[in-house]
């Protein structure tokens, strides 16, 4: 059985942090979740603003939670803001349905966890965590 080491973590945040500081966007906070939606790695650069950790592992923890990006779960909940609005509450405000979390994947399609970022607008944030994933030898989605 295949999981995801704190190594992988890391490797994920440093490579999605990188990728940030080349595309020039604002401090950010990268946060990678298990299968099962346990924090692994969460790393925050200096001058990040406040809740970049809870907005990091809120889109996480909701992609992870329903097997999806968080970009699908936003487009979800227009469609159904009611159910949505229920997950948050149910999860105690962890649910974020918000753009910026992918699911990370091995090769055989497997999720092993989600990686979120917050710092950005939503299609910085994700595009940031899809390089991390990549980076570290992994699908993205």
């Amino acid at each position: 059985m295949t999981s995801l080491t704190l190594d992988q973590a890391n490797q994920i945040i440093s490579a999605a942090l990188a990728a940030s500081k080349q595309a020039g966007y604002q401090p950010m906070g990268v946060v990678v979740l298990d299968d099962a939606g346990h924090l692994k790695a969460f790393a925050r650069e200096d001058g990040a603003s406040m809740f970049r950790f809870e907005v990091a592992q809120g889109k996480a923890w909701g992609a992870v939670g329903m097997g999806v990006s968080s970009r699908t779960l936003g487009e979800r909940a227009k469609g159904n803001p009611n159910f949505f609005v229920s997950l948050a509450a149910t999860s105690g405000g962890r649910f974020l349905p918000q753009t910026g979390a992918v699911l990370i994947k091995d090769a055989q399609g497997k999720v092993l966890g989600a990686v979120g970022a917050s710092g950005g607008t939503g299609d910085e944030d994700e595009a940031i965590c899809m390089a991390g994933v990549k980076a570290a030898g992994f699908e993205p989605g």
